[in-house]
C-alpha cells in the first residue's frame, strides 16, 4: 500500500506527464488533472505515479465533487425553472405561427413548447427578483413600489395562462 496523497499534491505519470491531484475522496482512485489530458482517475495503487511535490492532507480540504455540488446548487436556480411546470396537453408538439401584417413578408414558426419554456423562465426570474427585493436593504415603501410593478407584469402575462396545464401555475395580476 502506497502513501496516501492529498489534494494539491503534484505527480508525474509515465503516459500523461505532470499533473495535480484534484480529488482524493474515492477509496480506490485519485482524480488527477493533467494539462494535456484533462481529468483522469488513476488507481491509488498505481506504481508508475511519481510524487513530485507532496502536500499534507488538510482536514478542511474540499473535494472537486464537493465544489461541483456547491456550484450546481448556486447555478441551477439561475438557469432552470424553480419548479416543474407542465404545458397543457393540447399544445404538446404544437407550433406557434407569426404572420406579419405585410403580405410580402414571410411567416415565422416556433415550437410552442420552446415558447412556453421562455414564458416559464420569465415567470421564474420574476419570482427570483421578488425574493431579492424582499431580502434587500431597500426601504419598505420602495419594496412595495417595486412589488407593484412586478404584480402588473404578472397581470400583463395572464394572456399566456392558456398554455399552462395546471391552474396553480397561472400568472396572477392585481385582479386575482
Amino acid at each position: 500500500m502506497r502513501q496516501e496523497l492529498a489534494i494539491g499534491s503534484k505527480v508525474e505519470h509515465p503516459k500523461f506527464g505532470a499533473g495535480v491531484i484534484i480529488d482524493d475522496s474515492n477509496i480506490q482512485t485519485y482524480t488527477i488533472y493533467f494539462p494535456e489530458k484533462g481529468e483522469v482517475d488513476i488507481s491509488k495503487d498505481f506504481d508508475g505515479l511519481v510524487i513530485v511535490k507532496l502536500v499534507e492532507k488538510d482536514p478542511d480540504a474540499v473535494s472537486l465533487d464537493d465544489v461541483r455540488k456547491i456550484l450546481s446548487k448556486i447555478i441551477e436556480p439561475l438557469v432552470a425553472p424553480l419548479e416543474k411546470v407542465a404545458i397543457a396537453d393540447k399544445w404538446i408538439g404544437g407550433t406557434l405561427v407569426f404572420n406579419p401584417g405585410k403580405r410580402d413578408l414571410q411567416s415565422k414558426e416556433m415550437p410552442i413548447d420552446q415558447f412556453f419554456h421562455k414564458i416559464v423562465m420569465t415567470r421564474d426570474r420574476l419570482r427570483v427578483m421578488e425574493q431579492k427585493i424582499n431580502a434587500s436593504n431597500l426601504a419598505d415603501d420602495e419594496k412595495v413600489d417595486l412589488q407593484q410593478y412586478i404584480t402588473r407584469i404578472y397581470g400583463s402575462l395572464t394572456s399566456f395562462n392558456i398554455l399552462f396545464r395546471d391552474k396553480e401555475d397561472h400568472f396572477k395580476g392585481t385582479g386575482s
